[in-house]
């Protein structure tokens, strides 16, 4: 994350905090700030969020701890907040196995997808505290977005 989501957005969101692993250091821009950790532990004590992305993470996240993700995702999110989400399709780790072994990319996380299926996304983020609002396919089919509200 290099904060361009937040460059895109400006002057339709307000001020943000983003989450990255890999970062080395933290990043403070006008309007957003950029913390190097893992959420939710690195999240802001005391801050209730609108909206909580995770666009290309959830597949990451190990079986075991999603569920600990979803409880922090219902502590952090204002009543009514969301949840915007998008994950791959399990295609998408074929085609990013081919491309590696062709060396036209690299530094690619596909072996960390451990075979993540999108159908399992709303099993994560369950009614009653959480609602789908929407499911949607794009990219061809490739991608996936979900986006929840909290009750």
């Amino acid at each position: 994350m290099d904060g361009e989501m937040f460059r895109q957005l400006r002057g339709h969101i307000g001020h943000s905090v983003g989450i990255e692993p890999t970062l080395d250091a933290k990043v403070v821009e006008p309007d957003y700030e950029l913390l190097p950790g893992l959420f939710p532990e690195v999240a802001p004590e005391g801050t209730e969020f609108d909206v909580i992305t995770m666009l290309a993470v959830l597949e990451h996240i190990p079986l075991d701890d999603q569920a600990r993700l979803a409880d922090a995702c219902a502590k952090l999110l204002k009543s009514g907040g969301r949840i915007v989400i998008t994950v791959p399709s399990p295609r998408v780790d074929a085609i990013l196995h081919v491309l590696l072994k062709l060396r036209l990319i690299d530094g690619i996380s596909a072996h960390e997808h451990y075979g993540f299926e999108p159908g399992h996304t709303p099993k994560v983020f369950p009614a009653p505290r959480f609602r789908m609002i929407k499911r949607h396919r794009f990219q061809l089919g490739l991608n996936n977005l979900f986006v929840f509200e909290r009750a």
